[in-house]
């Protein structure tokens, strides 16, 4: 694919079209943001950021803290700030290469906004009303009382995308009907006004992609739980992962194993066979007999152990607050220069007067 994506609806002979022929080619783009909005956790990492770092070898990558959708939630302002930077200092610590993957905060780009927009008029009231993510925030409530910008959340997930002519688009299995709604306005956009928009895929990792949480292992790890048991927060100190890893919940009876019959056990093992490259098999056999306290004495120093180097490389950002905003700079004017290519064919399709 070239960085201006195939053939267009109109006639080869068009600027658009030849300069997409004179192209080079690229390697497929992926795009993935992270909410600024609390404790950055274990399954953030395991389940996202630990794949972001590997797709650097395969992809050119768009890594962007979504700043627009955390205030789709009332955020106090120093609170945005702060964990906007955490945020962006997490992907730096975790691996992420400034150099080869492109680093963002969303409102950074204007042209974000002006996509979702656009985007909004076409797409349909009933498709938004029927994400399961919208429905299970208005479960029990009033929709009158809903903010707006939770109801049109996926839109502007869908311009953040679209928007950097995304081929790919890894997310957890939760967030696939985002990416099937992107897929159809991507679609819907093309067929109205021209081939304009990439229709990506999503990539649903299956490894360590659901995490669950510590206290309750029917649901999903989260930094918006209400007890700092359920989760482990990348920056808890070598003894408060001891302390949350001694306390999770675990089956009943003492064998280490997994099963149905077996949700707390099988989520530890999990998190253990991601850390520490061990096979979910090689660890039941290694722990045959031994009994929860000392299997969860070993996760937890392999916890530790594996988010030291983290937590080093976080302490030196937080510590030099200067290179992280020059990153962030960097992936402004990077990022904003495709992101005005895109807008630039989505405005002559549609028929806007070009700007004097």
């Amino acid at each position: 694919m070239t960085e201006g994506g195939g053939p267009q609806t109109q006639a080869a002979t068009t600027p658009d079209a030849a300069a997409e022929s004179a192209a080079p080619a690229r390697r497929p783009r992926v795009f993935s943001g992270i909410q600024p909005t609390g404790a950055l956790h274990l399954g953030n990492y395991l389940g996202a950021i630990r794949n972001f770092v590997a797709m650097q070898e395969t992809h050119d990558c768009v890594y962007c803290v979504v700043d627009l959708h955390a205030i789709t939630a009332r955020q106090a302002k120093a609170d945005l700030k702060r964990n906007t930077l955490d945020t962006a200092n997490m992907f730096l610590a975790a691996g992420i290469d400034p150099q080869r993957s492109i680093v963002i905060v969303q409102s950074h780009v204007a042209q974000h906004s002006e996509l979702a927009w656009i985007l909004n008029t076409v797409a349909y009231m009933g498709e938004l009303s029927r994400m399961t993510q919208f429905k299970d925030k208005t479960r029990g409530g009033e929709t009158e009382s809903i903010g707006v910008g939770v109801f049109d959340y996926p839109v502007l997930m869908a311009a953040d995308i679209l928007l950097y002519r995304s081929d790919a688009v890894p997310v957890g299995d939760d967030q696939k009907q985002h990416v099937e709604l992107t897929r159809d306005l991507a679609e819907r956009f093309n067929n109205a006004f021209g081939k304009t928009f990439v229709v990506p895929e999503p990539i649903i990792r299956t490894e360590g992609a659901r995490i669950m949480g510590l206290d309750d292992p029917d649901k999903k790890m989260s930094k918006s739980a209400d007890s700092a048991y359920n989760y482990i927060a990348l920056t808890d100190s070598p003894d408060e992962i001891r302390r949350k890893i001694r306390r999770a919940v675990t089956d009943s009876g003492a064998e280490v194993r997994v099963g149905p019959d077996k949700p707390a056990l099988t989520n530890l093992l999990t998190i253990y066979s991601v850390l520490s490259g061990q096979s979910i098999e090689a660890l039941v056999e290694r722990y045959e007999g031994s009994g929860y306290a000392v299997f969860k004495n070993d996760l937890a120093e392999v916890v530790v152990e594996s988010l030291a180097p983290f937590q080093r490389r976080m302490a030196e950002l937080a510590a030099d607050k200067g290179f992280t905003l020059d990153v962030l700079r960097d992936g402004a004017e990077r990022a904003t220069a495709i992101a005005e290519r895109t807008m630039q064919r989505v405005r002559d399709r549609m028929g806007f007067v070009s700007r004097p």
